[in-house]
């Protein structure tokens, strides 16, 4: 009975650090493509703003957030504690939701870029947030988490455009580019808190199963009367 106790503890372990590893891997793999793409916008928006011109070009210029959007870019502006206090599940659909609308934003602004060097920037970029979405897809089914239906394989549609005169224009595409750049620090920064916490369950995981194991191993010696 010891013997099959033990081996039945062995198969309990192995499939759990087998979870875990998935999980530690999944998680890691969206950090760093969550990084890769912080930097790779930040060059992507140094030449988008160059090519708006004047003022957007200026250092210190920042237009108001526009009030109305066709695209309803989603904003990063949560307060800290009150994005903090949400359970990872809720904070990872959040971000799978708002990448799927700035991916449509972002083609929108490729489709309407004149520059080709630009507009082949942002559409490879746009093939990277796809793989961000799917990324995220995979953390979530390996977490436990129910993913959106509507993603990461399909965008939202569009819906119909008002005319926007010029300079309207530029302040959106200002704004999708400051708002996902807002979107990937974030992310980043969960991802960071998600595999903190994956570290402490695997040590009291751990913990647990020694506990366990020396329990049906080292069973506790009856007295003698």
């Amino acid at each position: 009975m010891l013997l099959l106790a033990a081996m039945v503890g062995c198969v309990q372990v192995e499939d759990r650090a087998v979870t875990l590893s998935n999980e530690r891997n999944s998680i890691e793999r969206t950090y760093e493509l969550t990084k890769y793409l912080d930097h790779q916008l930040k060059e992507i928006k140094d030449t988008y703003l160059l090519y708006l011109g004047p003022p957007f070009s200026d250092p210190d210029f920042s237009p108001p957030r526009p009030n109305i959007s066709s695209l309803a870019v989603p904003s990063a502006a949560t307060r800290v504690d009150l994005w903090r206090g949400l359970e990872n599940g809720a904070r990872l659909a959040q971000n799978q939701r708002a990448y799927s609308v700035l991916l449509c934003a972002v083609r929108e602004l490729a489709r309407s870029t004149l520059c080709p060097y630009l507009q082949s920037s942002l559409l490879h970029f746009c093939s990277g947030l796809s793989g961000l979405l799917g990324s995220i897809s995979g953390l979530m089914n390996a977490l436990g988490v129910a993913t959106d239906g509507h993603a990461p394989l399909t965008t939202p549609a569009l819906s119909p455009r008002p005319a926007l005169n010029d300079f309207t224009r530029k302040v959106e595409g200002f704004w999708v580019l400051r708002e996902l750049q807002s979107w990937l620090w974030r992310s980043a920064k969960d991802f960071t808190r998600l595999k903190k916490r994956l570290r402490n369950t695997v040590w009291s995981h751990t913990l647990h199963l020694e506990c366990a194991w020396k329990k049906r191993t080292h069973p506790p010696q009856k007295k003698r009367k």
